[in-house]
């Protein structure tokens, strides 16, 4: 089991809230300026989390910018830096990676994201429909692959073209690269690409089944990951009390708002995301300890596991059982949230309770 937090490069607070656009964004108490992201950061290398994940879209700002700033700031984390597949040639993203593993000490992994929002890709001036961006990504990868591995080479595909490319030599360390994606289109390009795939936090059998699926599709080594927020205190009852805490600041406008976005969207991660709450506040626990509140105002990963630090260990266990090999996990405020989780909940887990055997601890 790796752990990995989250950079909430658009603002911070104790409201749970959008984390890259306006719409069903919260009221943010923290303004996300390096200084205050590098002091996440370095929680979240306290608290014992490998890597955190950047958000990438229009109302955030660039990830590269950010992340390399908070890499001098940070001694040990990794940054897992979100870049847009199509917005910039693989060949100069190659060279950005390696920019990066240069300045950091070798800590960057990409997150490779397609979009989900028409609106906002033809904002940013991009036309595909939802298939054409992933046969994009597809083709996006091979040459960025192909560039990391040093050179030359040649790539002729429908979107990009390279004559004797490639980097002055192999990147090192290599670059871990993360796609998500629920369609078939994303799962295929995943499979051939990806050294991890990434999920939302849906109900424990959904998320096997889907696992399960994909192992299916290619013989490869993938890793599984687990996008998931958590609510987690002493008691369970603390814990059901920051829930309804969260849910009382989402004022009907921002919940509006964000349901109005979400169906203009293409994703079919987005879609599922959406029919676990169905856009009402009733009925938001899903599944023992799985809360979708956080899905009536956030785009992408909507919901929170919930209840005493015991349980949240527990289910996170279930993942791992269920064939989860990472978590990207976050809550409101990240700063202290990160120490919470990392004090009480992730030596609870199973993973937690090994390491600690493994150094004599126990």
């Amino acid at each position: 089991m790796t752990f990995h937090w989250f950079l909430p490069t658009s603002g911070d607070g104790d409201q749970a809230g959008a984390a890259t656009v306006t719409a069903g964004a919260a009221p943010h108490r923290r303004a996300a300026g390096v200084e205050y992201l590098a002091e996440v950061g370095r929680a979240a290398e306290e608290a014992g989390f490998h890597s955190a994940l950047t958000p990438v879209g229009a109302g955030c700002p660039d990830p590269w910018i950010v992340c390399a700033a908070v890499a001098q700031r940070t001694s040990r984390l990794g940054l897992l830096v979100a870049v847009r597949a199509g917005f910039a040639l693989p060949t100069l993203v190659a060279q950005q990676a390696e920019s990066f593993q240069a300045i950091s000490g070798g800590r960057l992994a990409l997150n490779i994201v397609t979009g989900g929002d028409p609106a906002e890709q033809r904002a940013y001036g991009d036309f595909l429909d939802h298939d054409a961006r992933y046969a994009r990504t597809g083709e996006f990868l091979q040459v960025l692959r192909g560039a990391l591995a040093g050179g030359p080479f040649d790539f002729h595909g429908e979107h990009y073209r390279v004559e004797r490319g490639g980097l002055r030599a192999p990147a090192d360390p290599a670059v871990p690269i993360y796609l998500g994606g629920a369609s078939p289109a994303a799962v295929q390009v995943a499979a051939a690409h990806a050294d991890a795939y990434l999920l939302w936090g849906e109900p424990l059998p959904a998320v096997a089944g889907r696992i399960a699926r994909f192992k299916a599709t290619t013989d490869r080594p993938v890793r599984f990951g687990l996008r998931i927020h958590v609510l987690a205190r002493e008691t369970a009852d603390e814990a059901w009390g920051e829930a309804t805490r969260l849910l009382a600041g989402m004022s009907p406008e921002r919940i509006a708002a964000a349901q109005a976005r979400f169906a203009r969207m293409d994703s079919v991660g987005q879609s599922r995301m959406t029919r676990l709450h169905g856009g009402t506040a009733d009925g938001l626990t899903v599944a023992p300890n799985l809360w979708a509140g956080v899905g009536l105002v956030r785009e992408g990963a909507g919901t929170a596991l919930v209840g005493s630090y015991d349980e949240v260990a527990a289910r996170l266990d279930e993942y791992t059982e269920a064939g989860v090999d990472e978590f990207i996990l976050s809550a409101w405020p990240h700063l202290e949230e990160a120490t919470r989780v990392g004090r009480h909940v992730l030596p609870r887990t199973r993973a937690g309770a090994l390491a600690a055997v493994s150094a004599g601890k126990r």
